[in-house]
């Protein structure tokens, strides 16, 4: 009984595979066909499209590596973080501080996400140089990134709750987290997290994407009305920041 259920089961199987290949191979007949009616103007005005969409994405690589972007970089003051987010679209800010060991894992994967990632500017201050931003964003927990659209404070990570609770998440995981946000372009499927090996006791805390905040500060505005973060941690001084270390 179980072997026949088991060749029902790969036949059927087997039946979707060909049905898939067949669709493609159809596709790729029409693709063909569609190009072999073509005329030579057809042909040359196709070339040209293709090509000034080229020189277009080239610009636009050009112009977000004149703002800063494709690096993971340190901003000196908080005046700083006002210019940097008002020119780029998209900003990722790591709050962090020297002492706190788990800033120093998320340095690593930021630096990797900000090559891979020309769309979107990574950048990361020290919450000792900055009192007021930080007080003002209410940021309670060191590491923390602050993730801005548009001039606005669309979402925050706070620590590594978002990221399985681990100290070892792979990249994988933060650029998918971002891509919850739609802080960066993210092509994979942001249903369900990267499979990571999660150690005993740990746990995986699900984003879903309709209770990401966006109500944040303007920046041009200096509108300041931010909800508190999550996370524990005391509410900052001028000299004490809870810290996941």
């Amino acid at each position: 009984m179980a072997s026949q259920s088991m060749e029902v089961v790969a036949k059927a199987l087997e039946q979707q595979v060909l049905h898939s290949a067949r669709m493609v191979e159809e596709q790729l007949d029409a693709e063909l066909e569609k190009l072999e009616r073509m005329d030579e103007d057809e042909l040359e005005l196709l070339k040209e499209r293709r090509l000034e969409a080229l020189k277009k994405a080239q610009k636009q690589k050009q112009e977000w590596i004149s703002k800063g972007h494709g690096e993971y970089r340190e901003i000196p003051s908080e005046r700083d973080f006002f210019a940097e987010v008002k020119e780029s679209k998209s900003v990722v800010c790591h709050f962090y501080r020297d002492s706190t060991f788990r800033c120093k894992i998320l340095d690593k994967h930021l630096a990797v996400l900000a090559k891979k990632h020309l769309e979107t500017k990574f950048i990361k201050l020290n919450v000792e140089k900055a009192p007021f931003l930080t007080e003002r964003l209410r940021i309670k927990v060191i590491p923390t990134l602050a993730l801005v659209k548009d001039g606005k404070t669309k979402d925050y990570v706070v620590g590594f709750t978002d990221l399985g609770n681990t100290d070892e998440f792979p990249t994988e995981m933060l650029e998918w987290r971002l891509g919850c946000s739609n802080i960066i372009n993210y092509s994979g499927n942001l249903l369900e997290p990267p499979t990571i090996g999660q150690k005993s006791g740990s746990k995986f805390t699900k984003v879903e994407k309709k209770t990401i905040r966006g109500k944040g500060f303007n920046v041009q505005k200096r509108n300041f009305s931010m909800e508190h973060n999550s996370g524990e941690g005391s509410v900052f001084s001028a000299d004490l920041l809870s810290k996941e270390d």
